[in-house]
């Protein structure tokens, strides 16, 4: 089994200073695998934001697998934002927009959707699906494979369908083509865990959809703030949602969500349970 911490829209320039310690104590405790980065580590993308978020990234374990989001592009200096969109986050957080780790048990691939063209929606394109292809190509078949992008391929009942990524459906044959397993996102400021099968019908394939609210920023958007811990075995996955105690000044498990594999598809727990007539 391998546990990841999902954390996402972290929004240094704009935190709630107080969750911090607690959050590196908590995450540090768990033990993690690999901590995941789902985008928006800035507010603004100004350079001193980019900095506290670093040197906090820096107090969490490793391996770290972290990957831009719409708000660490700059938004108002039009030379930054369409001629150097990346340049600050590259020089603080990591030079490599197509990060990866993998071992005995899972293959985590990271995918940049952030784009200077949009100020807040995101976008795949051909070329970065026909290297995931052939990068999961070159994988041994058993491993789970795990997709991190900041804006989300599915979403909860009720959220506007602008809030997808440009050009799901493209990536989606190419992760059922590939056998990709798990897709982690952030950007929504919600939690949601759940599968594909509703919006993509996609023949004996769904993935399984984890996404994370915001840990740190102090724009809940109603939700608390939280992240995510998800443990992976070869056919049985496990989300605990971790949220804000402010009474115990800590991060506690809010909810926890298990899914299982049968072939390609993934489902709930319980759902998949029926389906066997169990």
């Amino acid at each position: 089994m391998r546990t990841l911490v999902h954390l996402s829209d972290l929004h240094f320039g704009r935190v709630d200073e107080q969750l911090l310690a607690p959050l590196r104590e908590r995450v540090t405790a768990l033990a993690p695998d690999v901590v995941v980065v789902s985008g928006d580590l800035t507010q603004r993308a100004k350079s001193e934001q980019f900095e506290a978020a670093r040197d906090f990234l820096d107090t969490l374990p490793g391996p770290q697998i972290i990957v831009p989001g719409n708000h660490d592009i700059s938004l108002y200096n039009v030379f930054r934002r369409f001629v150097q969109p990346l340049k600050r986050y590259m020089r603080h957080i990591t030079e490599d927009l197509t990060p990866s780790y993998v071992d005995e048990e899972i293959a985590v691939i990271g995918v940049n959707t952030a784009r200077s063209l949009t100020f807040k929606d995101g976008r795949v394109n051909g070329e970065q699906m026909a290297q995931i292809r052939a990068q999961l190509a070159r994988m041994d078949p058993k491993l789970v494979k795990i997709i991190v992008t900041h804006h989300p391929f599915d979403l909860p009942q009720g959220v506007d369908d602008d809030n997808l990524v440009d050009r799901a459906p493209m990536a989606m044959r190419t992760f059922a083509d590939s056998g990709v397993d798990l897709l982690l996102s952030g950007h929504m400021h919600t939690s949601h865990a759940g599968n594909t099968a509703e919006r993509y019908r996609i023949s004996e394939y769904a993935a399984l959809v984890v996404q994370a609210g915001t840990a740190t920023s102090t724009r809940g958007r109603g939700e608390t703030n939280s992240f995510n811990v998800v443990r992976v075995e070869t056919d049985r996955v496990e989300v605990d949602r971790y949220g804000w105690d402010e009474i115990g000044k800590q991060f506690s498990v809010m909810r926890t969500d298990p899914f299982i594999r049968r072939g390609d598809v993934w489902t709930a727990h319980t759902d998949g349970l029926m389906a066997l007539g169990l």
